[in-house]
């Protein structure tokens, strides 16, 4: 367990990052999303069937980091990568164009990471990705994000992420994103 403390002693809004059931708190984690994503009800329902999916992959396990209260404020999720699975099967023609589809082999998906918005800025992000790429077998990591300079980008490319694609097209995404690929183990604060 990681712990965040927030203002000295023990307080409602320190967070504890650890192990979360993700099935059993989807509709937590979602919302989280929501607020930090700014996803509308719809969105959410269809993500609470891909997520719930997605946790019956082989390997795939998430994080949370939760308040005293135990309240979910952030969370991550990930797996080794497949091929045969959507998110793969999208970007594998921009990174082939680019020479880099031999990152979807042997790597650790970032599926989702999202930190509330109250909670950002806290170092609990990073803690949550270092922490579940330390759990990886696999010797590198990728993900995807919106394509545009932004704090999360910032703080990918703090830990060793580069890109491998950008402008890559989502059937359902309103903005392009670029794919992210790091060697594990992800680079530390110095």
């Amino acid at each position: 367990m990681l712990r965040f403390p927030g203002h000295g002693h023990s307080r409602p809004d320190d967070v504890v990052i650890g192990p979360l059931d993700l099935p059993a708190r989807v509709d937590e984690a979602l919302a989280v999303q929501a607020v930090a994503f700014g996803l509308g009800a719809e969105e959410v329902a269809v993500r609470r069937q891909i997520v719930l999916r997605h946790m019956t992959f082989p390997g795939a396990r998430a994080l949370g980091a939760t308040t005293a209260r135990d309240d979910l404020v952030a969370f991550v999720y990930g797996m080794p990568n497949d091929r045969t699975h959507w998110w793969s099967t999208v970007v594998e023609p921009y990174l082939r164009a680019r020479g880099h589809d031999g990152w979807l082999d042997d790597s650790f998906v970032i599926t989702e990471l999202h930190v509330h918005p109250r909670y950002q800025n806290r170092g609990i992000g990073r803690s949550l990705i270092t922490t579940i790429t330390d759990g990886a077998t696999e010797p590198r990591s990728i993900l995807s994000a919106i394509d545009i300079e932004s704090p999360a980008r910032g703080l990918y490319r703090s830990l060793g992420y580069r890109d491998l694609a950008r402008q890559v097209l989502f059937p359902s995404a309103a903005k392009p994103y670029a794919v992210m690929g790091a060697p594990l183990p992800l680079l530390r604060r110095r």
